[in-house]
């Protein structure tokens, strides 16, 4: 059997604008495309709750999937799966085993072809989501008039050493290895801060951060939607918590209330985030516990955008201004 540690996103039930900065939802805006030699540009789009959706050919079907760094690989709805030809083998009537995911087992499946424009993946191991386990997802996959067929995982994004440029309508992957990545350099030259990216032996990213001086780490996830802290961090630390209407659903049905707390002196890496309100929840142990490291919270797309974000797998770095 497989094992693969999903890190659980945040689903906001209610409330949900009040967390995300305006300017986020006008990311669907045309922005000017980053150069980077040695590597293809793949665009990319934003959906509602800052959702950065890719369309990508599965079997040569086209499938529009959540670029999601919470997750370690391809992720699919079933019913969706089985409009693309990704079947049982031809040679037997089971899939080819079983992944768990957050104490889930889904069965996994083989794509014969992955491609995104003239960028071609080759073949790939999918997870499948039956119905019946659907509904802890569902909110987070439905996008409006435009269905969300699953996530495309951080096992592709290493492999071509994707950089993820969170204000833009892009993302790059590396085709040329003997090219030194120049991602650094640009970043700095723009007056960014370097903040490294950790992998954590369950395949997560994280990154170092303090607050009122406590150090901690956050979990880098684009598939997150809402930054989020962890209640009784926030708690220990002094700062004050007002309730909301909101709540959190995580994908393993678990549902807690989110309350907001204000942050003055959040940094990140070197990087200090402008005083602001973030979401507070009491986060369930499998987005606390990564591997042998204890998180304090998710770093989401909200905060990613508004930082001008630039996520780099090949130094395995996370560039914010």
């Amino acid at each position: 059997m497989l094992r693969n540690n999903l890190l659980r996103h945040v689903l906001i039930v209610l409330g949900v604008l009040a967390f995300a900065p305006p300017d986020t939802l006008a990311a669907g805006k045309k922005a000017q495309q980053m150069q980077l030699p040695g590597y293809r540009a793949i665009p990319v789009r934003y959906g509602p709750l800052n959702k950065m959706i890719v369309t990508l050919n599965i079997n040569e079907h086209p499938a529009n999937l959540i670029v999601d760094t919470g997750a370690n690989q391809i992720i699919l709805d079933a019913d969706a799966a089985q409009s693309y030809d990704v079947k049982p083998s031809q040679h037997r009537l089971t899939y080819i085993g079983l992944t768990e995911i957050n104490g889930q087992l889904l069965p996994v499946a083989f794509v014969r072809s992955l491609t995104a424009g003239s960028m071609s993946f080759g073949s790939s191991l999918v997870a499948l989501l039956p119905s019946d386990a659907r509904s802890s997802f569902s909110s987070r996959w439905g996008d409006g008039g435009s269905r969300v067929n699953g996530v495309l995982g951080a096992d592709i994004l290493v492999r071509h050493k994707a950089v993820i440029n969170c204000r833009t309508q892009f993302i790059f992957l590396k085709i040329d290895q003997s090219r030194p990545s120049q991602i650094a350099a640009f970043a700095l030259s723009k007056k960014f801060t370097k903040i490294p990216l950790r992998r954590e032996e369950n395949g997560t990213f994280t990154v170092p951060c303090s607050i009122h001086g406590q150090a901690g780490r956050l979990v880098v996830d684009t598939g997150g939607f809402v930054t989020t802290f962890n209640e009784a961090t926030v708690k220990s630390l002094g700062i004050s918590l007002e309730s909301t209407r909101a709540s959190a659903r995580f994908t393993s049905g678990v549902r807690r209330p989110i309350s907001m707390g204000q942050f003055n002196d959040l940094i990140i890496g070197d990087f200090k985030v402008p005083a602001a309100k973030f979401g507070v929840a009491m986060l369930p142990n499998f987005v606390l516990a990564q591997g042998t490291t204890r998180s304090v919270g998710i770093l989401g797309m909200d905060l990613l955008y508004k930082a001008r974000a630039i996520i780099d797998f090949d130094s395995m770095s996370l560039f914010l201004k």
